[in-house]
C-alpha cells in the first residue's frame, strides 16, 4: 500500500493552522480569541501582523507599521492606483472592485508594496556581499550599468528624487525604540555612497526593508504585511469620484484620441438586400 501523499490527507478537508471560527466556542487566532484576547487590548495593525506571521508584534514595531501605510496613503487622482480607484467610480463600479483594482496595480515592479520585496533581496544582498569583505563601492559598481544608470530596489523613484518620508519613518522609529542593525547600516551606507555620485538616494521602500529585516521580519513576510498598504488612498480617490457626476473623471471626445487603425471604409449591404 503506497504511503499517502498530503493531497490524499487533505481529500475533503479543510485544515488550517491560522485558527476559525467554532459557532459557540467562539473565534480563534493563533493561538488567541480574537474576542477575548484581542478586541480592545490590541490594535488591528498587530491583529494584522499575527494573521500574516502568526505572532504578535511588540506594539511599537505595529505602531511604526501602521505609520507606513499612512505614508503610502496619498489621496492623489493622478498617482497610477489610484487613478483606477478614481475612474471606478467615475464608472460607478462597485467600492470593493474599484478599490480592489486600485489596490492590485500596486503589486508593481515599478512603485508601491509591489517593489518592496525587491527591495527586501537587495538589502539582504548587500549585508551578505559586505559580510564577505565586499566594498560598498565593489556593490555600487555592481550594480552600476554601462550608460551609468544604477540599479538598485529600494533607491530612487520614478518620477521625483529623495523621499521626505524616510526622514519622519526613521524619526519615528528611533522615538519607539525599533533595532537599527546591519540592514540599516548597510542601506544608510549605500544611500551615502550613491548621493555622491549625484541622483540616486534612498527611498521608503528601500528603508522599510531594511528596517524589517533587522526587527525579525522576513522579506516575504514583509511583503504580504504591506501588500494593502496604498489602500486609504485609492479609497479617497474612489470616493471623490464616486460623489462626483458620472463619467467626470478625466473624460475625453472624440478628437481627443489618436486613430491609427484601418482608413474609413463604406459599410458593405447584406447579402439579402
Amino acid at each position: 500500500m503506497s504511503t499517502p501523499t498530503i493531497w490524499d490527507t487533505r481529500r475533503h478537508r479543510i485544515v488550517t493552522r491560522k485558527g476559525g471560527w467554532r459557532v459557540g466556542h467562539g473565534i480563534r487566532v493563533g493561538g488567541y480569541s480574537l474576542l477575548d484576547d484581542l478586541v480592545g487590548k490590541h490594535t488591528y495593525f498587530e491583529l494584522l501582523f499575527l494573521e500574516v506571521t502568526d505572532r504578535l508584534p511588540a506594539p511599537a514595531l505595529a505602531r511604526w507599521i501602521e505609520a507606513a501605510f499612512m505614508c503610502l496613503s496619498f489621496p492623489d487622482p493622478r498617482i497610477w492606483c489610484n487613478q483606477i480607484g478614481a475612474l471606478g467610480g467615475s464608472m460607478r463600479c462597485a467600492t470593493s472592485a474599484a478599490v480592489t483594482a486600485g489596490t492590485l496595480a500596486s503589486d508593481s515592479t515599478m512603485y508601491g508594496p509591489g517593489k518592496s520585496h525587491n527591495a527586501g533581496e537587495f538589502i539582504a544582498q548587500v549585508v551578505r556581499e559586505l559580510r564577505a569583505g565586499a566594498s560598498i563601492e565593489e556593490i555600487v559598481a555592481r550594480c552600476t550599468t554601462r550608460g551609468g544608470r544604477v540599479r538598485a530596489p529600494g533607491y530612487s523613484r520614478p518620477i521625483a528624487s529623495g523621499d521626505d518620508r524616510v526622514d519622519t519613518l526613521s524619526r519615528l522609529a528611533l522615538e519607539l525604540g525599533l533595532r537599527q542593525g546591519e540592514h540599516l547600516d548597510a542601506a544608510w551606507r549605500l544611500d551615502a555612497a550613491l548621493r555622491s555620485l549625484g541622483g540616486n538616494s534612498i527611498n521608503m521602500l528601500g528603508y522599510l526593508a531594511a528596517l524589517m529585516l533587522d526587527n525579525g521580519v522576513g522579506i516575504e513576510e514583509g511583503h504580504r504585511v504591506f501588500t494593502m498598504m496604498v489602500n486609504a488612498g485609492v479609497h479617497a480617490c474612489y470616493c471623490e469620484a464616486a460623489d462626483e457626476p458620472a463619467g467626470t473623471f478625466l473624460p475625453l471626445r472624440v478628437e481627443d484620441i489618436e486613430y491609427t487603425g484601418a482608413p474609413a471604409r463604406p459599410l458593405p449591404r447584406s447579402a439579402g438586400a
